[in-house]
């Protein structure tokens, strides 16, 4: 019979595949679930899954002899019969685990041909599955109350907990809750849930299931009118999972939930300090598995004055200086620099390209380290045209960071964020400087770290271990004012950025064990000015540093890392030069052992620099050329500085104090030079202030001597005007205008002069 009835009408297994989808994390607690198609929440579970204790409850309160009948109990039957019978009133039912099991499939009406079809549908099951097969049938789609249905979306919606964690009180709860689950839903009816358990509790007191001190202390708990909403703890990466993983109803995550849980709090808080229409995201990763920890990709979802619906992990904005590290440390294995190279902070007079400092002002000659911690643009833009702009982009395409590029054509300006990409994309590639320069595709999923990883290749070890340790000396944010200091063991190497107009502030953290990404800023695009990476991500990238279990354990330097001392001008080791030679030394990590010299920029006029030897009169020390008819006259080498950098000089060491002047003797033999190039009229250190209390903004003359064609006028670092010879101009400050203002004058060799005053 069982055969022919399951050939005509099958059992329905519809109803029990139709289940809400989860999205967990890597301790299988939620993170946030969708309801079916019909809005029932239904969280598949195994058997094994669920608690001994709920198995035990079940089982002996509803139906004791459930791994003995063949699905219908008779005894039973009949004591319900007998029991509704003489009390006038139904009493229990007599349904066996099966027949409920086979009534959830196959609803049916309260008559004798319903409570037959029951029957029949039962044994039906009994026949085609097994005891263990039914039993999770009910556990997966007993009613529990409105919309909920199975014993874990019941725990998690009553309990805020998974069936696999129940107390003794919390199991004797849900066992009895399918028998009324409206009268008793604790969320409802609370008293009423009490005293049903209880009596759930009194049966397996009876029946010697549990010690009566076991059962005491379960009456203790008391049920609370309560009920835990869905969790939304990482709401947009749930979503993204779900959609990459249609056919997944329970997908396991790599987050840490109570991490997730901590970054969530903290950046609800944070953005409520920021102005309107502003969010906020961060992603943190462990290098050692590349698995993503925490995800939030919005700093309050579903506000939408906030925009809380954008993912802004994956959002393509501009990056800001956040790739001036990869920059370095691809110059770094080209051998075109070392950690402390000469590069010129100074006016790019005959560049196409002419950027100027987020902070204004220019700052002369500083080395590959202080341009990388002081995030300055036009070292950074000098080292970009040296290595090659579609070679820079072409590397970061290999590694896996494909810029967003305007019209797909790459220029200067794709190291000051001329180019578009995502937090995603800069944390993934960020975390080579802790992987030995090696890029790991970032992994979101359980099953995925027991696979291998996908490699690629930015950096060779020794350039991405040099570029972390210049990043790692830069201090926390407002490190001097605050109590900062106690956080020292919890140093990382760490990189800001900020895109053009203030819309996006990035702040990226790399040490060992993690890599941390920050973006604050606003979804549509418009500006937040005053906002930038140092004062607002950076803040923020910290706090989450300070949730993080982060030891002191550094990164492994390479046996090819080594220091050296080198000097400045030349740029060469100490010990391959002559101490006069050597005007200012400097500490390098070096590869390989591979010490390029200081190097010429593109405007070699300008630059100028490297061994000058001259010929000099013996008693009067004066320079004196080889064809001059002069007795005795001998050689000498110095080593010069870059030309554009004259005016950042001490007095000792530019041109003037190093170079003799011309022998009158001998005037005639050498080749006729320009005057040098000095601005006059305004003396260096000068104070200026509006005339009388309503008076208008100081002004300046702009006017030079000496030099070479047509001057080039910097006023803290932006061009403002351009004077031919003999000619001069004015310039007035802005009413606003106060403090230091930097003034540079670059003539079309390179000659350059700059004063100081102050407003």
């Amino acid at each position: 019979m069982a055969v022919t009835t399951n050939s005509i009408t099958p059992i329905s297994k519809t109803r029990a595949k139709q289940f809400a989808r989860v999205v967990v994390d890597e301790n299988n607690r939620l993170l946030r679930t969708f309801a079916d198609d019909n809005g029932i929440w239904r969280y598949p579970i195994s058997l094994q899954q669920v608690s001994p204790l709920y198995i035990e409850a079940l089982i002996n309160y509803e139906d004791r002899w459930f791994w003995y009948h063949h699905g219908v109990n008779p005894f039973s039957v009949l004591r319900a019969t007998y029991q509704n019978i003489t009390q006038g009133r139904i009493i229990s039912g007599g349904s066996t685990l099966s027949m409920q099991v086979a009534r959830i499939l196959h609803p049916h009406s309260r008559s004798i041909w319903g409570k037959l079809q029951q029957v029949l549908r039962t044994l039906q099951l009994e026949w085609h599955l097994t005891k263990p097969q039914i039993l999770q049938l009910y556990l997966n789609n007993a009613p529990f109350g409105g919309t909920i249905e199975g014993v874990e979306a019941a725990s998690y919606s009553y309990l805020n907990k998974s069936a696999q964690a129940l107390t003794h009180a919390e199991a004797a709860l849900l066992a009895v809750l399918p028998q009324a689950p409206t009268r008793y839903r604790p969320d409802l009816h609370n008293q009423a849930a009490q005293h049903a358990r209880d009596k759930v509790l009194n049966r397996l007191a009876e029946f010697k299931v549990w010690p009566q001190s076991v059962i005491d202390d379960a009456k203790l708990e008391h049920v609370y009118s309560s009920r835990f909403k869905s969790p939304q703890l990482a709401p947009l990466f749930a979503r993204r999972l779900l959609n990459q993983h249609p056919k997944q109803l329970i997908i396991k995550s790599t987050i840490n939930g109570e991490l997730q849980q901590n970054l969530h709090d903290l950046i609800t808080n944070y953005i409520t300090q920021l102005p309107t229409r502003s969010s906020a995201a961060i992603l943190v990763v462990d290098n050692r598995t590349s698995a993503v920890k925490a995800y939030i990709g919005t700093a309050d979802f579903a506000n939408t004055k906030r925009f809380g619906y954008i993912d802004m992990i994956q959002a393509i904005r501009s990056p800001g200086s956040t790739l001036k590290p990869f920059l370095y440390g691809l110059a770094l294995d080209d051998g075109l620099i070392h950690s402390h190279s000469l590069l010129a902070d100074t006016p790019r007079n005959n560049a196409h390209y002419r950027p100027a400092n987020f902070s204004g002002g220019f700052n002369g000659p500083v080395s590959v380290l202080s341009a990388l911690q002081r995030s300055l643009n036009i070292p950074a833009v000098d080292l970009l045209q040296r290595y090659g702009v579609n070679r820079f982009v072409s590397q970061l395409d290999n590694a896996g960071l494909a810029l967003s590029i305007p019209h797909n054509e790459p220029n200067l300006s794709v190291i000051l964020g001329g180019g578009g990409t995502s937090l995603e994309g800069l944390v993934q590639q960020y975390s080579a400087l802790a992987n030995e320069g090696q890029v790991h595709q970032l992994r979101y999923l359980q099953h995925e770290l027991a696979q291998p990883k996908s490699t690629r290749r930015l950096l060779s070890p020794a350039s991405a271990w040099v570029i972390q340790a210049i990043l790692s000396g830069i201090s926390r944010p407002g490190s001097i004012h605050t109590l900062a200091s106690m956080y020292e063991t919890k140093k990382i190497a760490w990189k800001t950025g900020t895109s053009y107009g203030y819309r996006d502030s990035w702040a990226i953290g790399v040490n060992k064990h993690y890599t941390i990404g920050v973006w604050v800023g606003r979804p549509d695009g418009t500006p937040m000015p005053g906002h930038y990476g140092g004062s607002t991500a950076g803040p923020l990238l910290f706090k989450v540093v300070d949730n993080l279990d982060l030891d002191t354990v550094n990164i492994s330097k390479p046996d090819n890392v080594t220091a050296k001392n080198i000097c400045w001008p030349l740029g060469t080791l100490y010990s391959d030069q002559t101490k006069m030679f050597c005007q200012q030394k400097h500490q390098a990590w070096v590869i390989d052992e591979v010490v390029p010299p200081t190097w010429h920029r593109e405007d070699a006029d300008a630059w100028q620099n490297g061994l000058f030897t001259y010929w000099f009169n013996p008693i009067n020390q004066q320079r004196v050329s080889i064809d001059c008819n002069i007795k005795g006259k001998r050689a000498k080498q110095v080593a010069l500085w870059p030309k554009v950098l004259e005016p950042w000089l001490i007095k000792n060491q530019r041109r003037a104090a190093l170079i003799p002047k011309l022998d009158k003797q001998c005037i005639g033999a050498l080749p006729s030079a320009s005057a040098t190039l000095r601005i006059v009229g305004i003396e260096n250190k000068s104070i200026y202030r509006k005339s009388g209390v309503n008076g208008e903004p100081p002004s300046i003359i702009l006017k030079t001597v000496g030099g070479s064609g047509r001057k080039s006028w910097y006023i803290n670092a932006k061009q403002h005007y351009q004077t031919l010879e003999n000619e001069t101009t004015t310039h007035v400050f802005s009413e606003t205008a106060q403090g230091d203002q930097q003034i540079i004058v670059q003539d079309e060799l390179g000659n350059t002069d700059m004063v100081t005053i102050s407003l």
